[in-house]
């Protein structure tokens, strides 16, 4: 669901303008306010995009469908995303794959690095003052906030045998084990020493 480093949080207030145009990067200078258009693109998934038992493969297809809106603070961004998960089950411990599917809406707001010092804007993401829109930081924040942290490869999963450690959707059915355990030796102890003393009482 192996470690990942640690995602960006959301709504980092750190600058995310890129000066080339990768393919998360959206030309919006002729987006004024009333303006809107309509996309959809083919990526590649940026790398460490996961929590510690769920992630979306590094290179793996995603597909976008955008709505970019010309507002007056900005552009703001209507999006859904589609890709695969790759995960480790927290019950049973096995892999498993299953299909992503997030929405999400940002407001991007115009100021470029001047607003990064305005406490209003803090929790915005920015448009550089060319207009360009990195929407990687946006993307990964949403997909992030939605893995699980405790996967699961199906609902009904069992898990692992508390007492040998196999996997109970491929154990015979009824398995199980003998409980003679500590709690049992306990058990046979006392019932001994019971005995023993009823002994020297006759």
């Amino acid at each position: 669901m192996p470690l990942l480093p640690t995602a960006m949080p959301p709504h980092s207030s750190a600058s995310h303008h890129r000066d080339g145009r990768g393919p998360l990067v959206f030309d919006t200078r002729d987006l004024g306010p009333g303006s809107a258009r309509t996309l959809s693109r083919l990526v590649a998934a940026p790398p460490h995009l996961g929590v510690e038992l769920a992630s979306v493969p590094t290179g793996a297809e995603l597909a976008l469908d955008l709505q970019l809106e010309g507002v007056a603070e900005g552009v703001l961004v209507t999006a859904t995303v589609t890709g695969p998960l790759a995960g480790e089950c927290a019950r049973c411990l096995e892999p498993f794959t299953a299909a992503l599917k997030v929405r999400f809406q940002e407001l991007y707001a115009r100021g470029g690095e001047a607003a990064a010092d305005d406490p209003d804007a803090a929790d915005s993401y920015r448009l550089g003052a060319s207009g360009l829109l990195d929407l990687e930081p946006a993307l990964r924040d949403a997909i992030v906030l939605e893995l699980p942290l405790s996967p699961r490869c199906e609902d009904a999963c069992q898990g692992l045998c508390v007492e040998c450690g196999v996997r109970l959707a491929d154990a015979e059915p009824g398995h199980g084990h003998e409980q003679r355990g500590a709690l049992w030796a306990a058990l046979q102890d006392y019932r001994a020493e019971q005995d023993s003393d009823r002994g020297q009482d006759r």
